[in-house]
């Protein structure tokens, strides 16, 4: 479900790709049997293409790796958690516009 700008993270490879990335993290916690889920899926593609470069955009999907979501206190989806200097600076629950998205973006560039 991840398009070639969006990365698909696993307990095994989210600490090198996100938590150690030298700017901004966007990682979206989802599971394919959720309808928001996939209704924000393509504008998670699109805003991973126009942040290309600037910020790194992946996608959990909680029923693989569940481990990972309980880490980050995810109990609702899709939770898009926002890294920065391998922490978390912001995290919002529930389906969201693009321009919400880029606004919460913009905050962090």
């Amino acid at each position: 479900m991840a398009s070639g700008n969006v990365l698909t993270l696993t307990k095994d490879n989210f600490k090198n790709d996100i938590l150690d990335a030298a700017g901004p993290a966007l990682v979206d916690f989802w599971a394919p049997w959720c309808s928001p889920c996939r209704m924000i899926a393509p504008v998670i593609d699109e805003m991973a293409a126009e942040y290309a470069g600037k910020v790194k955009i992946g996608k959990v999907n909680v029923d693989e790796n569940r481990e990972v979501a309980v880490e980050y206190g995810v109990m609702s989806i899709p939770t898009l958690v926002l890294f920065k200097g391998g922490q978390v600076v912001d995290k919002v629950v529930g389906f969201k516009s693009k321009n919400d998205l880029k606004a919460l973006l913009d905050k962090y560039l």
